[in-house]
């Protein structure tokens, strides 16, 4: 759930873990949403993202160093995901930073007795931050690039992995900018009529 400027709730899925991760604040004017003051407040978040979604994040343990490099992980993709939403490729040096951050992820454990997924605990900021880049990278190359989208209202800016069939997504959510978009179609309509 997200918050507008009016203090309007309203549904954002940016489709992808590494979108979802810029979500926690950011440099410049995305500093005033910062979420992650703390290695715990980071650790927090990550038990309620996509990866979670995968399987439940019991036991995260983000250092101080590692939540550094996640936000310099999360400044590079503000520089990417928009580059990649106007179908431009990013710099070399942002791609070096997505290359370079991959090392670890999350290693999958299957509970013998009950079969389900979990998380080898603990999962580290080391291990997250891979997670966060290999994410990255599938949206850089390969089968999913080419699917980052701005959202096509004119006074909104987030950005979202178009995982709709056709691939024509426009709207960051239905409930606030598409539905802005089709009152503000209808009122056109009704005053040409």
């Amino acid at each position: 759930m997200l918050v507008d400027a009016q203090g309007e709730r309203y549904r954002f899925d940016p489709g992808n873990l590494s979108l979802e991760l810029m979500l926690t604040g950011g440099p410049g004017p995305y500093e005033r949403y910062e979420i992650a003051h703390t290695p715990s407040a980071l650790a927090d978040w990550f038990t309620g993202s996509r990866l979670a979604l995968t399987a439940p994040l019991t036991d995260v343990r983000i250092r101080p160093a590692e939540l550094g490099a996640l936000k310099e992980l999360r400044d590079t993709l503000y520089r990417v995901a928009p580059a990649l939403a106007r179908g431009e490729a990013p710099s070399a040096d942002d791609v070096a930073v997505l290359n370079s951050a991959t090392e670890a992820t999350p290693r999958p454990l299957v509970d013998p007795e009950t079969r389900r997924l979990a998380w080898a605990p603990p999962v580290t900021g080391k291990q997250l931050l891979g997670a966060v880049a290999r994410d990255a990278i599938g949206l850089v190359a390969g089968e999913r690039s080419g699917r980052v989208r701005e959202c096509s209202a004119s006074d909104c800016y987030l950005l979202f992995f178009d995982t709709s069939r056709s691939g024509n997504r426009r709207w960051c959510s239905m409930e606030r900018c598409g539905n802005r978009a089709k009152i503000r179609a209808y009122r056109a309509r009704a005053e040409t009529a």
